[in-house]
């Protein structure tokens, strides 16, 4: 079992180091890449103003930070919930940036950067010259985005979730219902939920002779048993 973190950030501007602050984090956690369910929320009091035009993408006002949390209230339960695993964001080094300048304020170390696995360059990676922004890759993976009306952070990790999934090769439902003990559906359900059934393929004596007659070729073949 390999557990990691996918996490966003929204903050009051875009640059740490000019005093752009954190105002909410969001983080799910993730087993062999895919959500469990658990997350992390917190909204943050920045200490400072948030200019009209971050409210506008983020729809988060000063007034409605009144009585949040500090950031420092909530760190430590954020480091305990990031955890020791890879930390997944869209545009990793933007969000690894912020969180960095605030643990610096703190006393904390900054986080690893070998921990980053950044979904944009992924999806970069696989799909180069097109739009690749968290909801052109959710209308290209058929991910429903009716309720990203503003950017939220909690929304975001469960978008970007589905979009990692489809990044990483696609949610395997077949392997899914047979961890969750329902493997042995029949072929109807199967058809149901949109999985196949294994279809094991059997070699005959001529393809096995042929095998056989391959690796004689080989020197030290691996695929023969001592």
């Amino acid at each position: 079992m390999i557990r990691s973190v996918l996490f966003d950030t929204e903050t009051t501007g875009l640059d740490p180091m000019a005093g752009d602050r954190i105002i909410e984090i969001a983080a799910l956690e993730l087993v062999n890449d895919l959500p469990t369910g658990r997350h992390f929320h917190a909204l943050v009091h920045p200490q400072r103003s948030i200019p009209e035009e971050a409210t506008r993408i983020h729809g988060i006002t000063l007034e409605a930070l009144e009585g949040k949390p500090l950031f420092g209230e909530v760190a430590d339960g954020l480091l305990e919930f990031l955890g020791d695993g890879k930390l997944v964001a869209h545009n990793a080094p933007f969000d690894f940036g912020f969180l960095n300048a605030e643990l610096s304020r703190l006393g904390h170390p900054a986080l690893d950067g070998a921990r980053m696995v950044d979904t944009l360059m992924l999806a970069k990676a696989r799909f180069p010259g097109m739009p690749n922004s968290l909801d052109a890759l959710c209308r290209r993976f058929g991910i429903d985005l009716t309720e990203r009306i503003t950017h939220n952070a909690l929304l975001d990790c469960r978008l970007l979730a589905e979009v990692y999934i489809e990044l990483t090769g696609g949610r395997q439902r077949g392997l899914l219902l047979a961890a969750s003990g329902q493997g042995d559906l029949p072929v109807a359900s199967y058809a149901a939920v949109g999985a196949r059934p294994s279809r094991p393929i059997v070699p005959t004596e001529a393809e096995l002779a042929a095998h056989k007659a391959f690796l004689a070729k080989l020197k030290d073949p691996l695929w023969v048993a001592p």
